[in-house]
């Protein structure tokens, strides 16, 4: 029996206490997907061996926290000139019957009909935007069209420490179906048990939380 299976065994005997999780139960979140794009093996350790993630410890996690908590937000004024913004609506928490859920940071309701994902991040510009910001704006993105009914064909990310710069990332059809993809990707670790692969990008290893026991870092 190597490393892994010894994990998932100890922490298994006290998971199967709780009963099976049906599919019905399972409820996937935006930062799930966030995660999950990050590092699949993020909700291999936290949803499907419940192992908790520390969070709090770690500096980025906590201050973008605080953004949120402080509720930052653009000039009204700026989002009308620019985008076209005729109604916004704040912190509103959306679920689909398709078991996604989450809060957006703003809903923008635009003159040309369409409707569009705000979203703050406490990171840089890079000069491009990262896959895993991409994906949780096309989540969002999804709860938004099926809520209210209206075609989301954008979404936009504020980068708080580059000055509030606000990026627009377009949404393709191709995007939604990578989205459900990803879903069924990660059903089946958090379902399944499905070990998968860990990030290929190390960097990625040196601030995780779970690094002590993923074979990855060992």
């Amino acid at each position: 029996m190597n490393n892994q299976d010894c994990i998932k065994e100890h922490f298994n005997s006290d998971k199967n206490k709780l009963g099976d999780i049906t599919e019905s139960a399972i409820s996937i979140t935006a930062t799930d997907i966030l995660e999950f794009l990050f590092c699949p093996r993020f909700p291999y350790f936290e949803m499907y061996l419940d192992i908790p993630e520390h969070q709090e410890k770690r500096y980025k996690v906590q201050k973008g926290r605080t953004i949120h908590e402080d509720k930052i937000r653009m000039n009204p004024d700026y989002l009308r000139k620019k985008l076209g913004c005729v109604e916004r609506k704040k912190a509103v928490y959306l679920s689909s019957s398709s078991g996604i859920r989450g809060v957006v940071d703003e809903v923008l309701f635009l003159d040309n009909g369409t409707a569009a994902p705000l979203d703050y991040k406490y990171a840089e510009f890079k000069e491009r935007t990262f896959s895993n910001h991409k994906y949780q704006l096309v989540f969002y993105a999804k709860l938004i069209q099926e809520h209210y009914n209206l075609p989301v064909n954008s979404g936009y990310i504020v980068y708080t420490r580059s000055k509030n710069k606000l990026v627009e990332v377009p949404i393709t059809e191709k995007m939604y179906t990578n989205l459900t993809n990803i879903v069924h990707e990660m059903l089946d670790v958090i379902q399944k048990g499905v070990y998968p692969k860990p990030t290929k990008y190390k960097s990625r290893c040196l601030d995780c939380c779970y690094k002590n026991i993923c074979e990855k870092t060992i």
